[in-house]
């Protein structure tokens, strides 16, 4: 039980913290993609406060609970990963954030490649590597939120930016999730966000409308990927005349059929696996939050992955390369076919 002053500075913090941020905050933005997303000379040093794990998370848990806190959060990441090092360098850099979460949770940090064993709140024991894989980390960093009954309540895949992980966050220990999405919430929150005026990206390698991508009855002959945008989004733009404005990355895309869609819109689409509906629909069935949101499928129309963060030249370079090769029908996790890729070319 939190006591009274406890529950005062909590308010107080909560009054004093934007509820999301803009997302159109072009220089927030700017500063979460200003990074070269190769693999680290040296690896990467966690903040002081990070927790070492007791080796079982329940009792990792019980402790934070003792301690006040509303439940732990997992934190799989790579020692060499530049994307961990901007999320530590950003959003938990960023004082009302490190407050709200030195409150609320304790951290736990997983290496997605650890030989350690690790128990989860079910009481399964894996190495963390197998518990990485368990819980398809295949972009680091990736969290996981865990209530004070062991119960996973929320996941966010990959690197965001500050008012995006504050949102997360605040989505979290307020219990949201209990009756909504993060998508609706988010949306709420920041009033307009996905329904903002402005024009899309023009692109060569998108097809034209009307955007038929039934796979259901017969199969496409090569790897569908939708992208996900709207309008006055500013890591939209700087997605196109970033990574994807690379020749290798268009190339690679040109393999593909590629479809923008805006996740606004009431423009009609069949998706892979037939239903009709309007874009903003499908959108809200996919519980899409982020822009952009790529989504790969297979000839079949399954979905094969998704990049719902920010992604720049390896990364995406990585993921397309993966998907044309063909490769997840014999590696189903990326991260390692990634690490088999780089033995091959230092040989």
């Amino acid at each position: 039980m939190r006591s009274v002053l406890q529950h005062l500075v909590l308010l107080a913090v909560l009054l004093c913290m934007p509820l999301v941020g803009s997302a159109d905050n072009d220089d927030d933005l700017d500063a979460a993609f200003d990074f070269e997303d190769s693999m680290l000379e040296e690896e990467l040093l966690y903040p002081d406060w990070f927790k070492l794990s007791s080796g079982d998370l329940r009792d990792d848990l019980k402790e934070a609970v003792a301690n006040g806190k509303q439940g732990i959060f997992v934190y799989f990441g790579q020692k060499r990963c530049s994307y961990c090092e901007q999320f530590i360098k950003t959003s938990l850099a960023t004082p009302d954030i490190e407050k709200y979460i030195l409150e609320n949770f304790d951290v736990i940090a997983i290496d997605i490649w650890g030989i350690d064993e690790i128990t989860d709140t079910d009481g399964k024991t894996y190495t963390e590597r197998k518990l990485s894989v368990k819980y398809g980390t295949n972009f680091t960093p990736s969290l996981i939120f865990y209530d004070a009954k062991g119960k996973k309540v929320y996941r966010l895949r990959g690197f965001h930016p500050p008012y995006k992980f504050r949102a997360a966050l605040k989505y979290v220990v307020e219990k949201f999730y209990e009756k909504e999405k993060f998508r609706d919430y988010l949306a709420r929150a920041e009033p307009g966000l996905f329904f903002q005026e402005g024009g899309l990206n023009e692109r060569d390698f998108f097809t034209s409308p009307p955007f038929d991508m039934d796979r259901s009855t017969n199969k496409g002959d090569k790897p569908l990927v939708v992208f996900f945008e709207r309008g006055n989004c500013h890591a939209c733009d700087l997605l196109h005349t970033g990574p994807f404005n690379d020749e290798r990355i268009i190339d690679e895309l040109e393999k593909m059929e590629a479809v923008q869609l805006d996740i606004a819109s009431d423009t009609g689409v069949v998706t892979p696996d037939g239903e009709k509906m309007t874009a903003v629909e499908w959108a809200g069935k996919l519980g899409i939050f982020h822009t952009p949101t790529l989504i790969f499928f297979d000839e079949d129309g399954t979905e094969i992955m998704r990049i719902d963060s920010i992604v720049k030249y390896y990364r995406a370079l990585g993921v397309l390369d993966y998907i044309n090769k063909r490769a997840y029908l014999t590696q189903p996790d990326y991260q390692q076919w990634r690490l088999s890729q780089r033995k091959v070319s230092s040989r």
